[in-house]
């Protein structure tokens, strides 16, 4: 078994938790790294007023002591400081207080979710399909980067466009125009992954293909509409000569020249750096409303205004790199084995010597 984690908890709730289960007994750990990381994705020109509000800080409730892990579930949790304004709408007894929203935003998991749980109230579906669950992917996509620090592998990435440009002058008068209109932007980020050794994940079957499982953790964040693994969308309109990376040797060592391929072939990683690009939607929840169905009445009105950003596109970043870190870690363990860090980091160095005499890389 790999690393895996399960989170709970509203946007609006009392706080948010999750449970990370997998990391070697051992990886020395600090609240303050992950704060950090907390802190990075609350951050970016064009985030809305929630973010002067919310200062994420996690608390570890389990599997750590003194500093380390212990082998056991990890269970973080953090804390919503504006559940003191949601307690009488958000309450988990009680009666209900306040007028539902019917709403539903196009773009949004608004309609199909109250149609698939049979809601009358669109929060019950827009609390959880919320953005802001993604502060607990980084908070254990933080504790991960820790262990693979360990395992000498960094996880790193950028915004390479904003709205369809580049360039800081002419991204922030996009972002400044789409919130003068009351709407909203997208844009693109690139994740690499550094020092990851060849052969993890497998071509042997489907569900343990590394690119398979980067794929489907980056298209799991919300918003984000589109994966590419290397040069992924260039290279269908190139000929095979212009794709493939040559491998080379010079004094018994194999090397690329380039990587097309994104450090992925047949399921796994080749040696080279792992690089994901991810396309994400501008936020569906617009200042100046797209137009909708009221699910309770089934008239034509306007959608549902909650308090949003203009654009995300650096969280979405923090949580990429989150996601690299939490497959990353996963294909590391699965192979490598996940009860002591020192017998983890035995058994990759084993390995990295292996590669070395016996393939050159």
């Amino acid at each position: 078994m790999g690393v895996r984690y399960i989170s709970g908890g509203e946007s609006h709730g009392s706080r948010l938790v999750c449970i990370l289960e997998g990391l070697p007994a051992g990886v020395k750990v600090s609240s303050e790294f992950v704060n950090e990381e907390l802190k990075r994705r609350q951050g970016g020109y064009g985030r809305g007023g929630r973010m002067k509000i919310e200062s994420d800080r996690v608390e570890f409730l389990s599997g750590i002591r003194f500093g380390e892990t212990l082998g056991s579930p990890i269970t973080l949790s953090v804390e919503n400081r504006d559940w003191q304004n949601w307690q009488d709408r958000m309450s988990a007894e009680g009666v209900e207080v306040g007028s539902r929203v019917t709403n539903a935003r196009p773009g949004h998991a608004d309609l199909t979710g109250a149609a698939k749980y049979s809601r009358q109230d669109v929060r019950d579906i827009l609390e959880r399909s919320s953005a802001r669950e993604t502060a607990m992917r980084v908070a254990a996509g933080a504790l991960c980067k820790i262990f693979l620090q360990c395992c000498g592998v960094e996880v790193g990435g950028e915004v390479l466009s904003v709205g369809g440009v580049t360039g800081d002058d002419s991204i922030k008068a996009r972002i400044d125009a789409a919130r003068a209109a009351g709407d909203t932007v997208g844009g693109v980020i690139e994740i690499r992954v550094s020092g990851v050794p060849a052969g993890l994940g497998s071509h042997i079957q489907w569900d343990r293909r590394l690119d398979a499982k980067f794929a489907a953790a980056f298209m799991s964040i919300q918003a984000v509409k589109a994966v590419e693994l290397g040069d992924g969308f260039a290279n269908a309109s190139r000929l095979g000569s212009e794709v493939h990376d040559e491998i080379f040797i010079d004094g018994g060592k194999i090397f690329r020249k380039t990587n097309r391929a994104g450090g992925f072939e047949g399921g796994m990683s080749n040696g080279e750096d792992l690089i994901i690009r991810a396309a994400m939607k501008p936020i569906p929840t617009l200042m100046t409303p797209l137009q909708t169905v009221d699910i309770a009445t089934k008239t034509a009105t306007t959608a549902s205004k909650e308090r949003s950003d203009t654009c995300a596109i650096w969280a979405a970043e923090v949580v990429g790199e989150a996601m690299a870190a939490l497959v990353t870690a996963d294909a590391i363990v699965d192979k490598f084995g996940g009860d002591a860090l020192t017998d983890t980091l035995a058994n990759l160095q084993n390995y990295r010597v292996r590669l070395a005499r016996d393939f050159g890389l």
